[in-house]
């Protein structure tokens, strides 16, 4: 079979890259310079700012202002003459043979991978609760949650007064994580602010928003003092928080929980599910085909350099990677599954498959941790950031909005991207208004003709 790389330069070594997020993205560009042929692959056209991807769901950003396509975003790269950009899925790796297997049967030789595949949602063995209950990582769930949300208040707009229509304007968030928390928060400002004077039987401030949590406390992966915070500023915006709360079944009804109180039942008609994340089926077709170990999640576990025992020809980054950050001093830690630690991985995969092409021993990781972010709405957001000589600062409020709110900003791809967000955030700020809210009706089958 033709090998779609037969069109490259037979002197140059083949890299390819397979997925096109932070980690993917990161390394096309550290290697573009480089005297290598690059190809990547990728399920979709564009590159996604996944950190604002519930701004999306939650109609307050349209899908372009935080997506681009992925050759334009690679321009310049694809300019040098050494980028190809394929739109694929990865089916399979046969490492015996270095090849990639895209859907379709073709295969793409490599004499080097970097695969930044990413994660997909975990329902913890319970694949049936997505049907009631959409995960958020691509901009096709963010539509699909987001004409749940905007039918839901529609549908309660026909309802009469009862059960039902409190059903209908009962949102529940499963997960309180950045993304648990952060689409609560937006959903309650939708009900308290956006459509309070958009219907006539109903009103939607009295919506109930309900952040459900398995653990003891929101934000867990903050201090005990920002995760208080944050729930403080939950409740100001109206959502309803349970903590402890351990989800037994979610049906098309709601769902279904065990408290400290016993066995409680939800009635809500829309429920989005942030709670659980696994990594991408390849790290199963890596185990297959390599030998490599896989964590709980699925994740594959690395080398310090991120590449895989036996098999230095292949690195993996970003969600996929079980990785850990490693210092002069001290133990090893673990590396979070964070948008900084994709890109600091997917830069130095790239560096280090250039060492090796130049016979030079590779660098480990270290992941330089800056500090975390958590918007809960608006005017209210909390943040761990490291400072020179301060070192670690905490706090919350006002300014951990803004500064949220810049940083978000700043790491868009892409100018219009910065000033599209920039004017629909202040536009939304000052009159409460969200612009993308839009439902496209539902694909039905073209009439035909009478016979």
């Amino acid at each position: 079979m033709k090998n779609d790389n037969d069109n490259s330069s037979p002197t140059r070594p083949r890299v390819v890259i397979v997925g096109c997020g932070f980690g993917g993205i990161e390394a096309v560009r550290a290697l573009s310079q480089a005297e290598v042929e690059i190809t990547l692959v990728d399920r979709t056209n564009h590159h996604l700012f996944q950190p604002l991807l519930y701004q999306v769901a939650t109609a307050g950003l349209s899908a372009p202002a935080i997506a681009g396509p992925i050759r334009h975003v690679l321009r310049s790269e694809m300019q040098r003459g050494k980028l190809t950009v394929l739109l694929g899925v990865v089916t399979d790796i046969d490492t015996t043979a270095r090849a990639v297997v895209l859907d379709g049967h073709e295969r793409i030789g490599y004499d080097h991978l970097i695969v930044a595949a990413g994660a997909t949602h975990s329902y913890f063995g319970h694949d049936d609760w997505a049907a009631h209950a959409p995960g958020l990582k691509t901009l096709a769930d963010a539509f699909d949650i987001r004409r749940r949300v905007l039918l839901a208040f529609e549908r309660a707009e026909r309802k009469s007064e009862g059960a039902q229509r409190q059903s209908c304007l009962t949102f529940a968030v499963v997960g309180a994580g950045p993304t648990g928390v952060e689409m609560a928060g937006m959903l309650a400002e939708i009900a308290q602010h956006t459509l309070h004077d958009e219907f006539r039987r109903i009103d939607s401030r009295r919506a109930r928003v309900v952040l459900v949590e398995g653990g003891p406390q929101v934000l867990s992966a903050f201090s005990d003092k920002l995760s208080r915070k944050a729930l403080d500023q939950l409740h100001a915006l109206g959502v309803e928080v349970l903590t402890d709360a351990k989800v037994t079944a979610i049906d098309a009804g709601g769902l279904s929980y065990d408290s400290p109180r016993g066995p409680q039942r939800l009635d809500a008609d829309t429920v989005v599910w942030a709670a659980g994340v696994a990594a991408s089926p390849l790290g199963l077709a890596l185990a297959a085909s390599t030998g490599c170990a896989l964590d709980r999640a699925g994740r594959v576990v690395v080398e310090p350099d991120l590449s895989l025992a036996g098999h230095p020809e292949i690195h993996v980054v970003g969600d996929l990677a079980a990785a850990m950050s490693h210092r002069k001093r001290g133990e090893p830690t673990p590396v979070p599954g964070v948008s900084p630690a994709a890109k600091q991985m997917g830069r130095l995969a790239a560096d280090n498959l250039l060492r090796r092409l130049r016979g030079e021993p590779t660098r480990p990781f270290h992941y330089a941790d800056y500090g975390a972010l958590a918007t809960i709405g608006r005017r209210a957001a909390i943040a761990m950031v490291d400072l020179p000589v301060l070192g670690r600062v905490q706090f919350s409020g006002m300014f951990a909005w803004l500064f949220w709110l810049f940083v978000h900003i700043y790491f868009l791809i892409g100018f219009r991207n910065r000033l599209v967000v920039l004017t629909d955030w202040a536009w939304a700020y000052f009159s409460f208004e969200r612009q993308a809210r839009i439902v496209a009706e539902p694909h039905a089958p073209r009439p035909t003709a009478p016979s």
